[in-house]
């Protein structure tokens, strides 16, 4: 299944990618981000599960197994530029927005800032055609929450 996912991801887009696909993505990406500074810690697992629940209006079992699921992606897939297309093939700019929040609210969840995070957040604003005035508006956002 994860083959056949990132196979998908992979292949030239004629047109957009299914939802079910762009909220694997999303998942995934969301899970890169919280790995990147090398400690997955149970707060960021915590926020991504909550973004899901709120983001796609899951049960917290059901957050948890999308989790889990884009924890296997994300840990297959050789690269971010597949997820941020995908992404930015099927989510309208607004929404690219909230899916910027949604990495900050993750980069964000300990508490602290860390160079690695806030550069994986920096170049999947840009792979989604999000501007760096427009990312730091919603990193402001997601520090004043």
């Amino acid at each position: 299944m994860i083959a056949d996912f990132l196979k998908r991801l992979a292949a030239p887009q004629t047109e957009p990618i299914d939802q079910t696909d762009a909220r694997l993505a999303l998942s995934a990406l969301l899970v890169r981000v919280a790995r990147t500074d090398g400690d997955y810690a149970t707060n960021e697992i915590a926020r991504i599960d909550r973004i899901l629940a709120a983001r796609y209006n899951l049960d917290t079992s059901a957050a948890q197994a999308l989790r889990a699921e884009a924890e296997a992606v994300e840990a297959s897939a050789p690269d971010t530029v597949r997820f941020t297309r995908a992404i930015k093939d099927a989510v309208a700019y607004e929404d690219r927005l909230a899916v910027i929040e949604a990495l900050w609210q993750v980069a964000l969840a300990d508490g602290e800032r860390d160079a690695e995070e806030d550069a994986i957040v920096r170049m999947v604003s840009s792979f989604l055609g999000v501007n760096d005035r427009d990312s730091a508006l919603a990193r402001q956002r997601v520090a004043q929450a």
